[in-house]
């Protein structure tokens, strides 16, 4: 049996001679010295520290020496391991340092900048308009509903008793939509009134019916400073037994109080529509003047135009053809419906003099009536 080789000298193993150790350790030194910032230093670090390191792999080649011969090993492989953890340690303080002292420039904020430089918008005051008028008659045990905005001809006109060859089905008027074969109509309109949701909410509810409909609706007008071919709209229907004018009347004369404020009075004039008998232009007393601008020069009133009254809009009692086209027995029932335009009352409401304010986008026209909700 032969004895243990104990002349076996470390030096003679590659990987353990000082001078390639030192090699080692030099190259790692030299990366961490380049690392220009802590990404690079940790990929540094993987190559020259991970597991598969040559300092490590070296470290591995120290369990194969007999005893006499590994601490001198371990000696020479530990001082140069040290060293590196050393300078790798010393390297990612002054890189972490150069971080923080950027971060500390790229990312300051001045606490002494005016914290509100970006203006908050405001809701527009039509949509507040319209949702306060739906308030009012939901308090009142109303339904609001609501239908598309491209819609039959049926609806739009036929169902609501305006005839083939009325004036307002003309292309002056109403906006068509071109259907497949351009010789042909379509039978389909942008809806020129929200009376369309009216007939749908009759055929879709068994009576008595309550609803309020606002929404868009289209006409051929040019825009100026009280036209527009885009408004709003917001109608009403009642259709419930033994309905009466006296009930349109008291209904009407609520809705002004409630947005206008208390004691006003209101009047009917007689008119025509064809979705309505009998029908009547719905007048309110000036909000403003209070009617003492009648005759009286002395106290003018631009908001009536010292007339003492403002137009509102149609109301009237739903014509029987109305409700027959709809399923309804006109015998047992009756119902009354009134509508007005949102853009005219937000004009008397708040002196608007010019419509094409309320569609040109502008913060400096909506941000005065603020953010209500």
């Amino acid at each position: 049996m032969s004895a243990p080789n104990k002349s076996y000298d470390p030096v003679e193993v590659e990987a353990l001679k000082p001078q390639e150790i030192e090699r080692m350790r030099d190259e790692a030194l030299a990366a961490f010295a380049a690392a220009a910032d802590l990404e690079a230093l940790r990929e540094a670090k993987a190559a020259h520290m991970g597991d598969r390191s040559p300092l490590a792999l070296a470290n591995r080649e120290i369990g194969a020496l007999p005893p006499q011969a590994k601490a001198e090993a371990g000696k020479r492989v530990g001082m140069a391991r040290g060293a590196v953890n050393k300078a790798l340690a010393a390297r990612q303080t002054e890189l972490e340092a150069e971080r923080d002292a950027r971060v500390l420039v790229e990312e300051a904020v001045d606490v002494t900048l005016p914290h509100d430089r970006v203006p908050a918008g405001a809701r527009h005051p039509l949509t507040t308009l319209c949702e306060r008028i739906e308030d009012v008659f939901v308090a009142m045990g109303y339904e609001v509903a609501e239908g598309p905005e491209v819609e039959a001809e049926w609806f739009n006109f036929d169902a609501l008793n305006f005839e083939p060859d009325h004036p307002a089905r003309a292309m002056q008027d109403t906006f068509f939509v071109e259907g497949k074969d351009k010789k042909q109509e379509s039978g389909v309109v942008l809806r020129t009134h929200t009376s369309p949701v009216q007939v749908r909410s009759m055929l879709d509810r068994e009576p008595p019916v309550y609803v309020v409909c606002p929404g868009r609706v289209y006409r051929t007008d040019e825009l100026d400073a009280t036209h527009t071919p885009v408004f709003h709209q917001v109608e009403l229907l009642a259709i419930d037994e033994g309905l009466t004018m006296a009930d349109l009347k008291g209904t009407i004369e609520h809705m002004v109080r409630s947005l206008f404020g208390e004691g006003l009075t209101t009047r009917l004039r007689p008119n025509y529509f064809p979705f309505t008998e009998p029908s009547a232009e719905l007048d309110m007393e000036c909000y403003v003047c209070r009617g003492e601008s009648v005759g009286n020069p002395e106290k003018a009133c631009r908001t009536c135009s010292s007339e003492g009254w403002i137009e509102l809009g149609g109301c009237g009692m739903v014509n029987p053809r109305v409700l027959v086209a709809a399923g309804i027995d006109p015998e047992k029932y009756s119902g009354f419906a009134f509508g007005f335009g949102i853009e005219r009352m937000l004009m008397f409401r708040h002196n608007v003099e010019d419509m094409r304010d309320m569609v040109e986008g502008d913060v400096r026209f909506t941000r005065p009536f603020g953010m209500e909700i």
